[in-house]
């Protein structure tokens, strides 16, 4: 049994029917795939019908590349990946920009005297990655299969994004840098800060940051059909809020908030699995806004029109600065925004002249007001005369996503650590809600950690 259709949730219900197990998924909402879905169907005033907008998950470096994923022949199920000219891009006040390629050459030659330093951090990685990404995404607690190569890799990742910036003399490289080091979420002098930044880039220089050809739906429907093909009963529309409700299972899998878990099991659960779940810490928050553009966005910059993801924030000071606000509760006036245009890679998104911008700002956790105009000002900053290319908007509030998805919790993205308390709840129930890196924009679909936990389950069970 698996409660909860997120990515973590279909990636352990296809390991474990795989492994010949009797599979049932049940789902709260209308539609599985948690934040890895998409809509056409005009999201406001102003938005044409079949223009297509990602509800969360958007760009997928660590998919493409995930040993599970790549592993499982979507393509039979539809999906394909496209990628767009320039992977990322972080302009900057003064009309400059750092710009993300997925060869790491051309990243080098447009860092100017950073260059080096960048080909040196990321070449060998890059070109390790398939061999690096089983140990990078499987769950840490374990004995990596390629120790030598990881401990190369993980070295720098405990350092804090601020320390590692530091590496180089340029702004462009600092604030690219740094402005995918942001997708953690926590304030950029913090600990293994760099860890996502680096995984990320050196994903995409492996693989690029393609997203999903129709929109990140198609992950999801590639998936409904490989569990439809190995049998897997799905049932949506179904809340679970107790145990009572479970039907016998040999083993049920949550992948669900750690608070959902403990309200479902209650006394269940050992004292001090439950004590660890209660103490799961919930980071800061996004506010999202899509936009239909009429034409493309006017950026100061062209070389940022090329870029499937745009990262607006200023130069790293100023990223590192706006974290640290909005992890101590206050909301800044110039918030870090991301930005996808991934209509640039695939073009069947639009509708005639009318291009789908997606964008969300941090915000922080239980955040209640708008920041719709900070984000418009964000755009503004760079790329003078977007509000007048806007014909339509849809907002959804840190309070909306809640509601969209019980998993967000005060849209706050989970914080915690793989090797949680949850893993030793005994009896027939397993926590799977750990972090899948679903950082809403750059996602991390690759379901290795929860293949593991599943793959572990079934040689126990098998012993």
């Amino acid at each position: 049994m698996v409660v909860g259709a997120g990515p973590n949730g279909l990636a352990a219900a296809v390991t474990l029917a795989s492994a010949g197990l009797d599979v049932t998924v049940l789902e709260a909402a209308e539609q599985i795939g948690g934040g890895v879905r998409s809509s056409s169907d005009g999201l406001a005033d102003g938005f044409p019908a079949g223009l297509v907008h990602d509800h969360c998950a958007a760009i997928h470096p660590m998919a493409v590349g995930s040993p599970f994923l790549s592993g499982l022949g979507l393509e039979r199920h539809g999906l394909h990946w496209k990628w767009p000219e320039i992977d990322c891009a972080h302009p900057l006040d003064d009309g400059d920009a750092g710009l993300l390629y997925r060869s790491v050459e051309d990243t080098a030659a447009a860092l100017g005297a950073d260059g080096g330093r960048w080909r040196r951090v990321f070449s060998g990685p890059s070109a390790n990655f398939d061999t690096l990404s089983e140990d990078i995404m499987g769950p840490l607690l374990r004995v990596p299969k390629h120790p030598l190569a990881l401990a190369r890799f993980g070295a720098p990742t405990v350092l804090p994004a601020s320390a590692f910036a530091r590496l180089f003399r340029g702004e462009r490289a600092r604030a690219l840098f740094g402005g995918v080091a942001a997708h953690t979420f926590r304030p950029l002098h913090y600990p293994l800060t760099s860890a996502i930044g680096l995984g990320i880039i050196t994903a995409g220089h492996r693989h690029g940051w393609p997203v999903a050809e129709g929109g990140s739906q198609a992950i999801t429907d590639a998936l409904a059909g490989l569990l439809a093909e190995l049998g897997v009963k799905v049932e949506t529309g179904v809340r679970v809020t107790s145990a009572a409700q479970l039907p016998a299972a040999d083993v049920t899998m949550f992948d669900l908030a750690p608070s959902a878990v403990v309200d479902i099991l209650g006394d269940r659960l050992p004292r001090r699995v439950s004590r660890g779940l209660g103490r799961f810490r919930y980071g800061p928050g996004a506010f999202k806004v899509d936009f239909a553009v009429q034409g493309p966005v006017p950026w100061r910059n062209p070389a940022v029109g090329a870029a499937g993801t745009v990262h607006l924030g200023g130069g790293f000071a100023e990223i590192a600065a706006t974290e640290r606000e909005i992890q101590s509760g206050r909301m800044p006036q110039r918030p870090f925004v991301l930005v996808g245009q991934q209509y640039l890679a695939d073009p069947g998104r639009s509708v005639g002249d009318i291009n789908p911008v997606y964008s969300y700002a941090h915000v922080p956790h239980g955040y209640t007001g708008d920041a719709t105009e900070a984000i418009i000002g964000q755009f503004e900053r760079f790329a003078p005369g977007f509000r007048d290319r806007i014909v339509g908007m849809a907002v959804r509030s840190t309070t909306q996503m809640s509601v969209y998805n019980a998993n967000y919790v005060g849209r706050g993205h989970l914080y915690g650590r793989q090797g949680h308390p949850a893993d030793d709840v005994r009896s027939t129930y397993y926590a799977a809600a750990l972090p899948n890196w679903c950082s809403r924009h750059v996602s991390v679909l690759g379901g290795h950690a929860t293949r593991a936990r599943c793959a572990r389950y079934v040689w126990r069970q098998r012993r």
